[in-house]
């Protein structure tokens, strides 16, 4: 603990300056303030700006990239239809239709062919060369000297094992030979297939001079010095500015970066460094790249971070300049403030500091004036605040004397009932008898169970008592059913549901004087997880203000306050905080057509056991 308290004071001394003076900390935070944010702010703004220059440059060549090989595209498909007239021409059509080579002498086709490749080859400028080799040893040019190469030659070359066998073309690089000059080609290669046999007999060969090509890409600018190269499947160089390097490797690191992904971008580790973008033609096969030097991109990002450092350096001086004075309008006002507060210490509230500024130190001079008036506001406060907690609990005592005038005893009146009930017995007055022992079961229902939830028979039993005690009160003007179906019967629902709505459609249905009024409670599923407990009745009903009313009072309504409607509301609160705020009470009622009240509830499937046990239960509840 000792040397955790002497690295906090060593740390507050040299750090934080505790024992300078104020002039010096200012200072020297002044300048430290000015310096750290620039540095952040420099080196975030250069990487970022790194980072922009690299996603623009990249999106620029993707452009070019996807210009490029659009062009390269149809440029190939070209020449791939070219090889397809040669191969559909009749002279060879009837030419690979021959099964041996003396077949093919004695017919003196070959000068046919020759004419039929020379042909193809004078109509385009950038067609080198059309070979034709059958049966691995006969070659056909398109040249008017004999072939540079035999077939045993082309055979060896690398791009030979890998021609498709279906006659689909393939585009490989290579340089030719001629009789006194090499040159770079693109060559379009197709199996030739015998049209009796259909295997493979021979190849064609159609090579194609990069002249177009060249063109393409000697319009395409990319920075200063960047380039766009082509490279195969096989990682030959297709085209290069530097037509020496076509049909050479081209760097194979590179190169296996780029197979990850068909198109992107990524910074080689040559040196000097360059940026790539490279995107795959799944048609040629070959991969568009091009290439800039690393060091044009971040030339925008050196000439940020020169400024950077020139700003800081510039800065920091007129921090250190500014510094000074700053510290001294600070110093003065905090000592004239120092002198004022020791009057206070002392208990001396009566004076006032003047205020010279409206800056922080000003409002804290003004804050310091007003701290003695506000201890007087702070009382004051203290005082109403505690006058509205004594109100609070008088009103809590208040609602609770109200809930304490509101019980009764229920065992003296149970004991009250049963006197009146033997009394009217033995009077031979076996209305009054029954209508004492309904009131006596309805006060035991009330006792018997403090759960605030019972199943939906019990409820109805309870409800039912209350209906016949009605009943005896209303007689022929009063009728009820009770329709519920078996499975509802074992649902749980909350206790004295049923009994406050049937009395409000009684109050507000057969009171008010109308004739026969019938009441039926039922039960029917809402959705999968729960269900409704439907009365009905056919009183006078409700006008639209009435039950818009009613609804309010649902929602809002103070149950401990009274006054009408306070039992469906009540009902319908206890059934939210019971089952949650999707289930509870609804209303729909017009003027002279009756009202529907609806109870939802949640639906819960009943065990057999659990029915039993429920059939045990109402069995010895004697409901």
């Amino acid at each position: 603990m000792q040397a955790w308290n002497q690295t906090v004071d060593a740390f507050q001394r040299y750090v934080l300056l505790r024992n300078r003076t104020l002039t010096a900390k200012m200072f020297f935070y002044s300048a430290l303030i000015v310096v750290f944010p620039l540095l952040l702010v420099g080196t975030i703004s250069y990487h970022r700006s790194s980072e922009v220059l690299e996603q623009e440059a990249g999106q620029y060549s993707w452009q070019i990239i996807e210009q490029v090989k659009a062009h390269v595209e149809y440029y190939v498909q070209d020449f791939e239809i070219d090889t397809l007239r040669i191969i559909n021409h009749p002279d060879m059509n009837r030419f690979l239709k021959m099964r041996t080579m003396e077949e093919m002498k004695q017919s003196g086709i070959q000068t046919d062919i020759e004419q039929v490749l020379k042909n193809a080859a004078y109509s385009r400028s950038d067609i080198s060369n059309i070979t034709v080799i059958v049966h691995d040893e006969q070659v056909i040019d398109a040249i008017d000297y004999d072939s540079p190469y035999s077939a045993k030659q082309l055979q060896q070359e690398y791009w030979y094992a890998s021609i498709p066998e279906d006659s689909s073309p393939k585009l490989i690089s290579r340089v030719v030979r001629g009789r006194d000059h090499q040159e770079q080609v693109i060559s379009i290669v197709r199996r030739l297939i015998s049209p009796n046999t259909l295997e493979p007999i021979g190849i064609m060969i159609m090579d194609v001079n990069f002249k177009r090509i060249q063109e393409i890409a000697e319009k395409v600018a990319i920075g200063r010095t960047g380039f766009l190269y082509i490279i195969d499947a096989q990682n030959h160089y297709v085209y290069h500015p530097d037509l020496q390097q076509v049909g050479k490797p081209a760097n194979g690191k590179s190169f296996n970066m780029m197979l990850d992904q068909e198109s992107g971008t990524m910074t080689d580790e040559d040196k000097p460094r360059n940026f790539l973008t490279f995107s795959l033609s799944h048609y040629l096969g070959w991969r568009l790249v091009t290439s800039i030097p690393y060091s044009e991109l971040t030339n925008g990002a050196a000439y940020i971070g020169r400024t950077i450092f020139w700003t800081l350096i510039v800065s920091l001086a007129v921090a250190y300049l500014l510094g000074i004075g700053f510290a001294a309008s600070l110093v003065n006002p905090i000592r004239r403030l120092q002198r004022f507060m020791k009057k206070v210490e002392v208990g001396d509230f009566s004076g006032k500091l003047e205020v010279h500024s409206k800056d922080e130190l000003g409002l804290l001079t003004h804050g310091f004036n007003k701290m003695v008036e506000k201890l007087e506001d702070l009382l004051e406060e203290i005082y109403f605040t505690r006058l509205r907690e004594t109100e609070a609990s008088l009103r809590q005592k208040e609602t609770e004397l109200k809930v304490l005038q509101s019980q009764m005893n229920p065992h003296f009146l149970y004991n009250s009932l049963e006197t009146l009930r033997g009394m009217a017995l033995d009077q031979d007055m076996d209305d009054i008898g029954s209508m004492a022992a309904s009131l006596a079961k309805l006060l035991r229902y009330n006792l018997k169970n403090a759960s605030p939830k019972v199943t939906l028979q019990e409820e109805l039993s309870f409800c039912e008592v209350y209906l016949r005690i009605q009943k005896y009160r209303f007689e022929e003007r009063l009728e009820y059913e009770l329709d519920v179906p078996d499975w509802a019967l074992e649902q749980n629902i909350a206790k004295f549901s049923l009994q406050p709505i049937v009395e409000n459609s009684m109050i507000h249905g057969i009171e008010p004087g109308v004739g026969l009024m019938h009441i039926r409670i039922t039960a029917e599923r809402d959705s999968e997880h729960s269900f409704c407990v439907v009365i009905l009745d056919t009183g006078v009903g409700m006008s639209d203000e009435q039950l818009q009313y009613i609804h309010r009072d649902l929602e809002g309504k103070d149950v401990l306050a009274g006054g009408a409607h306070i039992g469906i509301a009540n009902v319908h609160r206890r059934i939210a905080y019971l089952y949650g705020p999707t289930f509870g009470v609804s209303l729909q009622s017009a003027s002279g057509h009756g009202t529907v009240v609806r109870i939802r509830l949640p639906y819960i499937e009943a065990s057999e056991e659990l029915r039993r046990e429920q059939g045990v239960l109402m069995k010895s509840s004697g409901l």
